[in-house]
């Protein structure tokens, strides 16, 4: 049972690895790069492949942490009786996994709607009507779920090391 618990750990690790640092990675370098003119003619395709691209390696991580996340917890001695009588979210330890679980809840949500509805119309509009309002409306919009769903990672991946480590802060 121990190895399965670390293989599990492994793969939460790595998923988060993979998932937070492929969306640093595109806004540190790619979107920078494709932002040069001499990109200009390209940005739009290049960044729609590679968000098409990412976009199921992303939702793959987000499942890899959910199903180890749960397992995580199973090792720890928790089941689903104890989410449904709130003995899960009792302590510390409860309060901290209670605000990364809703910390995770809102990532799933704005993924799904960066993912799913305005990262691809904003690929759309940017290609058809490159440099249209509508266009620089929808890749902003695109951009701050973007940011906000890295400084919601890295709030969550804080308390996942809360959790692990043991807290008082909470």
């Amino acid at each position: 049972m121990r190895v399965l618990y670390l293989i599990s750990v492994w793969l939460h690790l790595l998923s988060v690895i993979v998932w937070l640092g492929g969306m640093l990675f595109l806004a540190i370098a790619i979107v920078p790069l494709l932002r040069q003119p001499a990109y200009q003619a390209i940005r739009f395709s290049m960044l729609s492949w590679m968000g098409f691209r990412f976009r199921w390696i992303g939702w793959i991580c987000l499942l890899l942490l959910f199903i180890t996340g749960v397992v995580n917890l199973a090792y720890r001695g928790y089941d689903w009786n104890d989410l449904w009588t709130g003995q899960l979210w009792q302590g510390s330890f409860g309060h901290t996994l209670g605000m990364k679980f809703f910390l995770v809840s809102l990532i799933f949500l704005l993924s799904a709607i960066h993912d799913f509805s305005i990262g691809p119309r904003a690929t759309v509009i940017g290609q058809t009507k490159p440099g249209s309002e509508e266009a620089l409306k929808l890749r902003k919009q695109a951009s701050w779920i973007g940011r906000l769903n890295v400084i919601l990672a890295l709030i969550a991946l804080m308390l996942g090391v809360l959790l692990v480590r043991g807290n008082s802060y909470f």
